[in-house]
């Protein structure tokens, strides 16, 4: 005979947050759709190692899918896709809904900037029989984490006569691929009594590169010519050309499976393209929604978001004056009733460090897509504070469409902090919530997320877009 369950059981029951495993949740059935689902993810990881490949391939994936460009001439009915191309480094898709613009529209943010190394305007030079480039490092990272690994070589040159080149170098097996080299324990004792952020210095990530003279000669500079004579012979350029190129500085990993279940994806990018992906995934197959529906993939997050390509930029609010105008309606009022998710990662709780991280209020691996409901650091400075009305809103939508969810700080309220593309969106009187992927190792060469959060990330955005 079963024993009843007392008063206390249930309201326990009735009363309690719970907090399960999301295979669990969504059985085996989710759990081969999420593996589904992350196979095209790992490939567009793979495909995407800077902003400019992740805008590309981006906006190659949304024309197959019947987007146009935008014309701020033509009235579009329902279910029209539409897309801007901002210089491409940031990217708008739009799908066109039913409801009258003035009710406002829908909006997922993500950035398809990571942290990375860039080569400075002047970076070939020789040292020591070898040849280097000198970088300047991009957004925040640890730097003892850049030596030792394989590096690949991404960007483009525009040389002097306006021609654009195309780089894409260290990523297949048979390319070569560049290091920054380390000090052997033998020799770094001082190194090793310095602290993790002196260890190693900005001015030391110099990336190797070469060290062969120019036709076996002695002479001055012939391992800086010898290389400057493969680029040349490869991509057309003299060293001048340096001086307008953006070429960044990756590393050399391919997405790939982590565990013995195969439960989770370690590659380099996922902040915050583990969200840009979903986001994309879910316009693309957003039909004829209630609400237009927009994807914003942006870029300079990591530093700021400042530039004419990130959301301290007008680009975003332009667009939807543009969007109001063709059906005689106000930017302003379009965007003071519109929604935001924006789509971007929160720190996953790590048990080697227990330290820095309030348990109660991090998010954890497997647990769902995390809403942030601020970011900012310390006493919450740089955020903007979702309202309750809208966290309640949100909430509401990932339960009725059974997608897991939890909640997330940045760490303890002390320990530092950090921000995302939402306080942005709200300078636009948008209502604005984080919601996005826990990640392990953020910002590392090496990041590690779960399959299951990432599929409940698509399934987040998708239900929002079609709310």
């Amino acid at each position: 005979m079963c024993e009843e369950k007392s008063r206390a059981d249930i309201l326990r029951e009735e009363l309690f947050m719970k907090k399960e495993h999301t295979s669990c949740v969504i059985g085996e059935k989710g759990v081969n759709e999420a593996d589904s689902f992350c196979e095209g993810y790992m490939n567009y990881l793979d495909a995407s190692k800077t902003e400019r490949e992740a805008v590309e391939t981006a906006l190659e994936m949304a024309r197959a899918g019947g987007f146009t460009e935008f014309d701020k001439n033509v009235r579009y009915p329902a279910g029209s896709k539409v897309y801007v191309n901002n210089r491409d480094k940031s990217l708008i898709l739009a799908v066109i809904g039913h409801k009258d613009i003035r009710e406002g529209v829908s909006i997922a943010a993500a950035h398809v900037d990571a942290p990375r190394l860039d080569l400075k305007p002047n970076p070939l030079y020789e040292e020591a029989d070898m040849a280097y480039f000198k970088t300047h490092y991009y957004g925040g990272i640890k730097k003892y984490q850049w030596t030792a690994i394989p590096l690949s070589l991404h960007g483009v040159i525009v040389k002097k006569n306006g021609e654009k080149v195309k780089v894409a170098i260290g990523d297949n097996a048979d390319e070569p691929k560049f290091v920054i080299t380390d000090l052997l324990p033998h020799l770094a004792a001082n190194q090793m009594r310095s602290t993790m952020a002196e260890g190693i210095k900005g001015e030391t990530l110099n990336i190797l590169i070469g060290s062969r003279p120019f036709e076996n000669t002695a002479a001055a500079d012939s391992i800086k010519l010898n290389i400057m004579s493969i680029l040349n012979e490869k991509y057309g350029i003299t060293e001048a050309d340096f001086l307008s190129a953006e070429l960044e500085a990756v590393p050399a990993f391919s997405a790939c499976d982590i565990g013995f279940d195969r439960s989770l994806i370690g590659a380099y990018g996922h902040d915050d393209r583990v969200c840009a992906y979903p986001a994309l995934m879910a316009i693309l197959d957003c039909e004829e929604p209630d609400y237009t529906s927009v994807t914003v993939l942006t870029d300079k997050e990591e530093t700021g978001s400042e530039g004419n390509t990130g959301l301290d930029s007008k680009y975003l609010e332009y667009f939807i004056c543009d969007l109001a105008a063709i059906y005689g309606a106000e930017g302003r009022d379009v965007l003071s009733r519109s929604k935001c998710l924006s789509a971007d990662v929160n720190a996953a709780f790590d048990p080697n460090f227990p330290e820095v991280y309030e348990k109660r209020n991090s998010c954890v691996i497997n647990g769902g897509v995390c809403i942030t409901k601020y970011t900012g650091s310390r006493g919450k400075g740089g955020t903007s504070d979702a309202s309750a009305e809208f966290m309640g809103e949100i909430r509401t939508l990932l339960d009725s469409e059974n997608v897991c969810w939890q909640t997330g700080e940045l760490g303890k309220v002390d320990e530092g902090g950090g921000g995302t593309v939402a306080k942005y969106i709200a300078h636009l009187n948008v209502d604005v919530v984080d919601l996005g992927v826990p990640v392990l190792s953020m910002h590392a060469p090496f990041e590690v997320v779960s399959k299951t959060d990432v599929y409940m990330a698509y399934k987040a955005f998708l239900a929002f877009f079609n709310k």
